[in-house]
């Protein structure tokens, strides 16, 4: 394999279906790595040179950002379906037109984003107060802080929105080194100016939010540089950056469910958010810090899931279905064996890794313990969002959102507070951080049991349903992706 074709477009429709599958969840699993440090840089850099309320601060402020960030991860994931499914069709018009439909809906997505993320940060629209308050979030130095940082997040929120969406039409092309290329560059930029606007300058949590925009929208330039040079695979003139009605309303009818998804997942975890404040600073820095590590764990399963979207979405605009089965399995297999390894190794290297964030002894003990609550749920998980991730490459996008409600708000939410009453003592009287994470390990175990059913089922009802929409395709009246 040449240099020059690593950074190229990649047609997964051929070859060994587990080779194919590494091939995209290595880059993946890198880049995600890569996106993962932008959050646990700040947090470190905050941690050691400013304190522990600034570690809070800037931790609280993550459920906020994902809850705005629905309508970018809708587009981003509609995107990537049908460039997927496009590329995969040899359908150079179709996917020109797919990718400038795509930029114009990320310009919209940038504005709303923009406006509504500094409307319930800066202004009390809920009842007389704002979304921080809405959370209990503590008074004093962890409010002003947090607040701080939102706010130069959503004011810079642009670069971030195009580089994921742009990065998101490359991974649909199988170009998933390029992008791992221009998100390391990011990162290594978000470390460098981190340190200097905190250690250096003395600007805190807001040199942190500083640095990461500036990171983020040199990621998205280059995005933006490589794709437009990908001449070879499509163009986009003026004709193509005009919204298509009813093609926009299938990237958005693809991607929205998604989004959604994660703002429910971001929604149940402003409840719990919102109960971890109450249990006072000792147990919202041990949520922190474990979610920091647990977020390192997790990569594996989210990039198995990606990279299975993308592996699905080509074959399934190929029409090949025996590679759709049997890439299906071994990517199940992949992720269960990734997880085994991985948990394993976070459970060995748990105190060594809450003591990067912070020296104080009780918060390294805690972090070790919870991280133990939660080892079950990364195995899970893995073979979870590999489903997940095949469900959406073949246009399902409903169903990982109605398991999602299902597992984090209707399952996980009450469980935390009924567990968190019943722990209640007279060192917490709101409960012990126990209840947080023995509710969302309840919550991936479930999720789990409900996408192999769903999987399962499924599988023997694809392929008559999958002829039926190609033979409407081609008769010009195509079914509509949630009847898949």
């Amino acid at each position: 394999m040449s240099i020059k074709s690593l950074f190229s477009a990649r047609d997964v429709t051929v070859g060994k279906p587990w080779q194919r599958i590494l091939e995209l969840t290595i880059p993946l699993l890198i880049g995600n790595i890569a996106q993962q440090l932008y959050n646990t840089v700040d947090t470190i850099v905050v941690g050691k040179y400013v304190g522990d309320d600034a570690l809070s601060a800037v931790g609280a402020a993550g459920p906020v950002v994902m809850m705005i960030f629905i309508l970018f991860i809708g587009v981003a994931t509609g995107a990537g379906i049908l460039v997927s499914q496009r590329f995969g069709a040899k359908d150079r018009e179709g996917l020109s037109r797919v990718i400038g439909n795509c930029i114009t809906l990320t310009i919209a997505a940038c504005v709303i984003t923009t406006g509504l993320g500094l409307l319930i940060v800066r202004t009390p629209v809920f009842f007389g107060k704002d979304i921080l308050q809405v959370m209990n979030t503590p008074e004093g130095n962890i409010y002003n802080w947090c607040r701080a940082y939102l706010t130069v997040i959503f004011i810079g929120v642009t670069g971030n929105i195009f580089y994921n969406i742009l990065a998101g039409i490359m991974r649909g092309l199988g170009d998933s080194v390029s992008a791992l290329l221009f998100l390391l560059l990011a990162t290594g930029i978000n470390i460098v100016l981190d340190i200097w606007f905190v250690a250096g300058l003395g600007l805190g949590v807001f040199g942190v939010a500083l640095a990461t925009i500036i990171a983020q929208c040199v990621s998205a330039i280059a995005c933006a540089i490589k794709l437009f040079r990908m001449k070879e695979i499509f163009s986009v003139s003026r004709n193509e950056l005009k919204l298509d009605r009813s093609l926009s309303m299938r990237i958005l009818s693809l991607g929205l469910p998604s989004g959604i998804t994660q703002g429910i997942f971001s929604l149940s975890s402003l409840l719990v958010q919102s109960l971890t404040n109450s249990m006072g600073p000792l147990v919202i820095a041990t949520s922190i810090v474990v979610m920091r590590i647990d977020g390192f764990a997790m990569l594996p399963n989210f990039s198995y899931g990606n990279a299975m979207t993308t592996y699905t979405g080509q074959n399934y605009g190929a029409r090949k279905l025996d590679r759709l089965e049997s890439g299906s399995r071994q990517g199940i297999l992949l992720s269960l064996a990734t997880s085994v390894i991985l948990t394993s190794i976070t459970l060995l290297m748990g105190r060594p890794l809450a003591n990067i964030f912070t020296d104080t002894q009780q918060l390294i003990d805690y972090t070790a313990k919870m991280l133990r609550i939660l080892a079950a749920g990364y195995i899970v998980m893995g073979m979870t969002q590999t489903i997940q991730g095949y469900l959406r490459g073949i246009g399902d996008t409903k169903t990982p959102m109605w398991i999602s409600i299902l597992t984090n708000v209707i399952m996980r939410v009450p469980v935390a507070y009924i567990l968190a009453r019943f722990t209640a003592n007279e060192e917490f009287p709101n409960g012990r951080a126990e209840a947080i994470f023995i509710s969302l390990v309840s919550a991936w175990v479930l999720g789990f049991l409900m996408s192999l059913a769903v999987y399962i089922s499924s599988k023997k009802k694809l392929r008559a349903r999958v002829e039926q929409e190609w033979q409407s395709e081609n008769e010009g009246n195509a079914l509509p992706a949630e009847e898949i």
